[in-house]
């Protein structure tokens, strides 16, 4: 028997049905990865299991956990098995855990409500746990606070906590989308550590197969609320039956069809010697003032229709940087000039108006009360004459159009658009007024691979349009291969290495580059499926 066998399950919420006739089953020891686009049922599909559902949800099927039948069990039964028989890791860390307790306290009580342990002696479980993980106390002392960690550490504590009590079935969700590809590695290579260890059934849900390739025993997909297709992780790669895991397959893959440099140097950004510091908190009254170092002497050159992409690991100043380029923060030393102009926090409107941004969570930089037409016109204010009447009712509608939206869809609200469709509204936002740079900061780092591949493609149209340059951010090393012509490589504030994109990636020079080409997950070769499809 498995560990967890799911069979005809059916829910619906209200009248919409979210699944239909979903099977599938883990073995004790077994990474089962259910994969496919946002909206086909990955995330109901273990809110099921841990029995999470709205109040109006119905289910129907089977949902065994040992051969115990979930859907059977009252709340005050299910409250105990989870965290002891099952465990959750959530997408995102940061809200996953309580900012006003300290990471031992939150792991030891997750010991202490499943469990008589005495409170100390939990402490030191904790402890161990957390060891376990990566996370030993000398280190990380108990004490610390979840801002003072790290991204890929706080995954890290929400890993120790799901294990605490060492369940039988661990469901991690998205586990690792946030994260650069070193830190990736390193919390994939602890899941699968984990499983051979204490035994446990992993459910992985992800919609990045690169990820699941090398890591998974099993691969369900899914689409619509429906499995298309599951098998063996190598038998599913080496014959994909069902189109739809062709079609994720090469989105994967996606390579996008960039427009030639135009010719001769014509420079939009040049930054020169940048130099960034930040004082850190004293730890004595009348202690010597202390800094750190986050730009530390960072100098390159954006031409006019260049795309160059910028790589880092978290914490290695991208974002200072990108700060600085856009006038929001001052710099110590060295200088950055925009279009031949010095930028700096007290920078000219008409200046900020060639220099656009679009930030990786566009829901989070938008305001829900606004309408779409509302939204991306709001960098009209940089405009000394900005449009009115009919002139800003064309420029809405074709930057809407540009994107591949309507001129319809000004009138309607964020929340009626699901992620992609709101990246390209951030992308309408910053066009709308004809910038020169634009820079993309993780912009799809949160998107699902079809909708990316749409994403990026818009991107290169947009640049063969517009002779566009930017800057493009990402932790997706794949993605800025194949959308840009040069790359920088940042390493503890400095650029470490820098060249023509395909050059780096094809022999990096740098160890640190090395690093974290090595580190980024691959797809296993998929040229057989393109020649049977000429067949």
């Amino acid at each position: 028997m498995s560990l967890l066998e799911i069979q005809n399950l059916d829910l619906s919420i209200g009248s919409a049905r979210i699944l239909k006739d979903v099977s599938l089953s883990i073995d004790k020891g077994e990474i089962v990865a259910i994969t496919g686009e946002s909206g086909s049922g990955k995330s109901m599909t273990a809110m099921a299991v841990m029995q999470l559902l709205p109040d109006a949800a119905h289910l129907s099927g089977a949902v065994q956990l040992a051969g115990r039948d979930l859907l059977s069990l009252d709340e005050d039964t299910l409250c105990t098995l989870r965290g002891n028989e099952v465990g959750m890791v959530f997408q995102e860390p940061m809200t996953a855990l309580n900012p006003v307790k300290t990471i031992g306290a939150q792991v030891a009580e997750t010991i202490l409500i499943h469990s008589d342990t005495p409170k100390a002696e939990a402490m030191q479980q904790a402890a161990d746990m957390l060891a376990r993980v990566g996370l030993p106390a000398d280190r990380f002392p108990l004490s610390r606070y979840p801002h003072e960690l790290s991204g890929g550490q706080r995954q890290r504590v929400v890993i120790a906590l799901a294990i605490a009590q060492r369940p039988k079935l661990l469901i991690a969700d998205e586990p690792t989308t946030a994260l650069d590809v070193t830190t990736q590695a390193q919390i994939l290579d602890l899941l699968k550590e984990l499983v051979s260890e204490f035994g446990m059934g992993l459910m992985m849900i992800t919609h990045d197969l690169a990820v699941v390739s090398d890591m998974a025993d099993r691969i369900v997909v899914m689409r619509h609320g429906e499995v298309v297709e599951q098998g063996e992780t190598r038998a599913l790669f080496r014959d994909m039956k069902h189109p739809y895991t062709r079609a994720l397959f090469e989105a994967s893959g996606h390579q996008v069809d960039l427009p030639a440099l135009p010719d001769g140097p014509d420079p939009v950004l040049q930054v020169t010697g940048a130099v960034r510091d930040y004082a850190l908190p004293r730890t004595r009254l009348f202690a010597p003032r202390q800094f750190h170092r986050a730009v530390n002497d960072v100098s390159f050159t954006i031409h006019h229709g260049e795309r160059v992409g910028l790589v880092g690991e978290s914490g290695c100043g991208k974002s200072t940087l990108t700060r600085a380029i856009l006038g929001l923060e001052g710099l110590q030393g060295g200088s950055i000039t925009a279009f031949g102009k010095p930028v700096s926090p007290a920078m000219n409107p008409a200046l900020r108006s060639g220099l656009q941004v679009v930030f990786q969570d566009p829901y989070g930089s938008f305001n829900p009360r606004h309408k779409v037409a509302r939204i991306i016109t709001e960098p009209f204010h940089l405009l000394p004459n900005p449009p009115s009447g009919a002139d800003r009712d064309a420029r809405i509608a074709q930057a809407l159009t540009d994107v591949g939206l309507t001129a319809a869809d000004a009138d309607k609200y964020i929340h009626e658009f699901s992620g992609g469709q709101r990246q390209r509204i951030a992308i309408a936002r910053a066009l709308i007024i004809n910038p020169e740079l634009i820079i993309f900061d993780e912009a799809v780092s949160a998107l699902d691979v079809s909708i990316r591949a749409q994403i990026l493609d818009l991107i290169a149209d947009l640049s063969r349009k517009h002779s566009l340059s930017y800057l493009f951010i990402s932790h997706d090393l794949s993605v800025v291969r194949s959308i840009t012509d040069r790359v920088l490589v940042m390493k503890s504030g400095q650029i470490v290495e820098q060249g023509v994109t395909e050059d780096v990636f094809a022999n990096p020079q740098h160890a640190y580059t090395k690093t974290l080409i090595a580190a980024a997950p691959v797809l296993p070769d998929i040229s057989h499926l393109k020649e049977n499809a000429h067949v």
